[in-house]
């Protein structure tokens, strides 16, 4: 189901923003706090300063597709933050910067700790 894997609610989106530490690399900013469930889950903020929708939606999409491939640590909510880099950053850019972040607050699960830089360009 998609709500166990995502955040949906304005009010967890607040509580990552407001009491979660923060990582940075690149074109994505990342946010973390501890949610105490047995899964983790994950959502994204793309503001206006990125672009107009089109570019919104296509960094949203690259967001999603990295996420995807992941295997998270369970307990964690965490909200990605893209900047305005991100527009021009391509697909295996976006992957590096959130597989660093995803490393630096040791949020991966150990099974996907070695596949941190199977990077694939998808435009």
């Amino acid at each position: 189901m998609r709500s166990d894997r995502y955040l949906t609610k304005p009010e967890q989106y607040e509580t990552v923003q407001t009491h979660g530490r923060s990582f940075a690399d690149g074109p994505v900013l990342m946010k973390s706090v501890q949610n105490g469930l047995q899964s983790s889950r994950y959502g994204f903020s793309v503001g206006r300063r990125v672009g107009k929708a089109v570019t919104r939606n296509r960094v949203k999409r690259r967001l999603r597709e990295v996420m995807r491939r992941k295997t998270l640590a369970p307990g964690w909510d965490i909200v990605f933050v893209a900047r305005a880099s991100a527009a021009e950053s391509g697909f295996a850019t976006i992957q590096r910067s959130i597989d660093n972040l995803l490393a630096r607050a040791g949020l991966l699960a150990a099974d996907d700790v070695g596949t941190a830089h199977d990077a694939v360009d998808l435009g």
